[in-house]
């Protein structure tokens, strides 16, 4: 038994030295990535990120290929309440603010709004956010949020 265990000790330790790099490098729970495309969708649904994120950064890319004015899609934070409320008032801010109203207290954050083929990120403090709090994305540009929605996970 004791010489299986001097045989596996070092395999499994330069397995876990040769494995840990990659994990690591694969991918930083504090950067989050979704997609958007043509068909007026997310790719992704829910997004999380730890509390012991100090910052967060989301980028959202474009994966279709019209251009923002037909099919522009943006990521939009903000508390699950408020959903609605910020859609409508995007639709009324217009497309030369980016659907998104200039100092709405209930927008969290926000990434400009991009067309096909085209990536954008927002970064914001964590500080905003309480863990386990109820947070909604949504694409504010008209009628995209109906689909184009998932939730924000904290904590």
């Amino acid at each position: 038994m004791s010489r299986m265990r001097l045989i596996l000790t070092p395999a499994l330790l330069l397995a876990a030295f040769t494995l840990a790099p990659h994990a690591y490098a694969a991918g930083d729970p504090c950067q989050l990535e979704i997609s958007g495309n043509d068909q007026i969708q997310y790719d992704k649904h829910e997004l999380a990120a730890p509390a012991s994120c100090k910052e967060i950064t989301v980028t959202l890319h474009h994966a279709g290929k019209l251009p923002k004015e037909a099919m522009g899609h943006d990521w939009v934070l903000v508390n699950a309440a408020d959903v609605a409320a910020v859609a409508n008032a995007g639709m009324s801010a217009g497309a030369a603010s980016g659907y998104v109203p200039a100092g709405d207290k209930r927008v969290l954050a926000h990434t400009k709004l991009v067309g096909g083929g085209e990536s954008t990120s927002v970064t914001f403090p964590s500080s905003i956010l309480k863990a386990g709090g109820s947070y909604q994305y949504l694409c504010t540009f008209p009628g995209h949020s109906a689909l184009m929605h998932g939730t924000f996970k904290f904590g």
